[in-house]
């Protein structure tokens, strides 16, 4: 019974151990069957071709690449804008005055006498510039400046900022030229600042001469002009513009103000249809556009323009396709066109017209903008004056087409608007006699640079005793004389590059040459061409910025409408 029950035991143990290691076998090969399952699956997708992997997107890479390179076109321009605007601010040293060197004095800070000491090669002279304005102003964009668009200090360049550029060390002086002595080859000048030293009025000697002071604005004797208009000549003008401008409009806006009375206030009369008086009459009606009709909507729809032209059209320097297409949209911008209007008298509270059937009217308006004509200042009427027998054009100093001065024995030039040529008086114009001017001393140097060796060369040849001698250094001399008779002055030739002006609405024409004719282009699209134009002309990367700043600025918050 008991070998029985042992046995039993023994037999369930046995079965038990039976059954775990059935479990164990079979786990064993279940652990197997999944791994071969898994080698299985490995293997087959490594079988699977590979055009069904997934495939990393083109565009990703594409706007990838994209970004770097925009990043690293990023950091460059930054780099190099800092680069370049450090070295403006930071010149190097510079020549010292050279009592050998001949002297050059140039009168005037304008078109003409900047595009020169540009281009000028100052280390064959000793340079003095005499202004009584420290600053080139950009006039093209003197508009614009006038109804707030651009900051007046966007399109002043500062002259001493071209004078610590040059090789050689350029005297700056902000005076202004009261006498010129061509006989005596003098120059006399005070200063007409407020604050003035124990000495404000000098004279220095010269040996050229650079006459390019300008022009000042033409009123004709009209009564009332003179001291009634505003002008559109220097920076003054612009802010003695902008000023009247807005007085008219918070004087309007003034309550218990007659009907009558705010229309008068509101009719702005802009005199003179050349680009000027267009851009000027453009620039308003943005201003009134983008924002008074905002922020004076009850006064916005009541200002009127009226431009005023003696002549038949207005832009008469431009095509006629371009004329039209002027008139046309002034016409859709609501600003009247004048044309064979005269003024005869402009009054406190009103302007005087001829009519073109000759009849009177008086026309009442709160501002009166001249923007038409040149005379010579008093200094060119004075240089005028001392050659009474050749200088005998009113318009202006006669020269020849080298641009000396008829008269005077070839040391005094003449550029610019005080001038008398066959060309317009145009910034174009000056810009390109200047530079063409520096050219032309480029050449007088190099022919006294020559004809100083050559007298050195005959000197040392005179004594020399040895006949051999002087028959070796016969060849040089010869070839010295040669070089001096290939130095030729070309006369000035003016290539016209264009002209353009801005007509508002963001709209813009161009009558640009092209092979044996003209293109004429207008709308938006050249309205761009238009603002590139004038960012690529101005004179440094500093102004181009600010130029560029502000019309963003202006864009996105508008014009500035506090006045002082």
């Amino acid at each position: 019974m008991h070998f029985t029950r042992g046995s039993a035991v023994v037999s369930r143990s046995l079965a038990t151990r039976s059954r775990f290691a059935t479990s164990a076998s079979a786990g064993k090969y279940r652990c197997l069957s999944t791994t071969a399952i898994l080698r299985q699956d490995h293997n087959f997708a490594q079988d699977v071709p590979s055009s069904t992997a997934p495939k990393r997107s083109k565009f990703r890479t594409f706007f990838r690449a994209l970004g770097g390179a925009t990043l690293v076109s990023i950091a460059g321009g930054i780099g190099i804008f800092v680069y370049v605007t450090q070295k403006d601010r930071h010149p190097g040293t510079q020549l010292p005055y050279d009592p050998e060197k001949k002297t050059i004095v140039i009168l005037g800070s304008g078109w003409g006498a900047t595009s020169l000491l540009k281009t000028l090669d100052t280390s064959e002279y000793n340079v003095v510039m005499i202004s009584p304005k420290n600053y080139f102003l950009f006039t093209p964009l003197l508009p614009s400046v006038a109804v707030g668009t651009l900051s007046p200090k966007a399109i002043l360049q500062p002259t001493r900022y071209l004078a610590r550029h040059k090789a050689r060390a350029v005297t700056v002086i902000e005076a202004e030229a009261k006498e010129i002595d061509p006989f005596n080859k003098t120059v006399t000048f005070e200063d007409d600042t407020e604050i003035k030293g124990e000495v404000s009025h000098t004279t220095i000697s010269y040996d050229y001469l650079v006459h390019a002071v300008g022009a000042e604005v033409q009123t004709f004797g009209i009564p009332g002009v003179q001291e009634k208009a505003c002008f559109m000549k220097e920076l003054s003008d612009a802010e003695i513009m902008q000023r009247r401008f807005k007085d008219c409009i918070e004087s309007a806006a003034f309550p218990g103000q007659d009907n009558t009375e705010i229309d008068r206030l509101l009719h702005i009369v802009i005199v003179g249809g050349g680009p000027t008086g267009i851009e000027v009459s453009g620039e308003i009606h943005d201003f009134l556009e983008d924002d008074l009709k905002a922020w004076y909507p009850e006064l916005a729809g009541r200002i009127r323009i009226s431009l005023v032209e003696a002549l038949p059209s207005v832009l008469p320097m431009f095509s006629k396709q371009l004329i039209e297409y002027t008139e046309s949209t002034f016409k859709e911008s609501k600003i009247e066109i004048l044309t064979k209007t005269m003024v005869k008298e402009v009054k406190d509270r009103s302007v005087v017209l001829q009519m073109p059937d000759k009849s009177i009217q008086e026309v009442p308006c709160g501002m009166v903008v001249w923007a038409g004509g040149n005379k010579g200042r008093k200094i060119t009427q004075d240089l005028m004056a001392q050659y009474p027998n050749v200088q005998t054009n009113r318009r202006g100093l006669t020269v020849d087409d080298q641009l000396r001065l008829a008269g005077a024995d070839g040391s005094i030039f003449a550029i610019g608007d005080c001038t008398s040529t066959s060309y317009a008086p145009t910034a174009q114009v000056a810009s390109q006699q200047g530079a063409y001017l520096a050219r032309v001393f480029a050449q007088m140097a190099k022919k006294n640079t020559l004809q100083a060796r050559l007298n050195q060369l005959e000197q040392s040849e005179a004594a020399v005793t040895d006949t051999a001698e002087k028959a070796n250094r016969k060849p040089e001399i010869e070839t010295t004389r040669k070089l001096i008779a290939n130095v030729k002055v070309r006369p000035f030739h003016y290539s016209h590059q264009g002209s353009l002006a801005y007509i508002g609405s963001d709209k813009a024409i161009a009558d640009l040459p092209f092979a044996n004719g003209n293109i004429a282009s207008a709308g938006v699209a050249t309205f761009l061409f238009w603002r590139s134009a004038y960012l690529s002309t101005l004179f440094s990367l500093r102004n181009r910025t600010l130029v560029a700043n502000d019309w963003i600025i202006t864009k996105i918050f508008g014009r500035d409408l506090s006045r002082d």
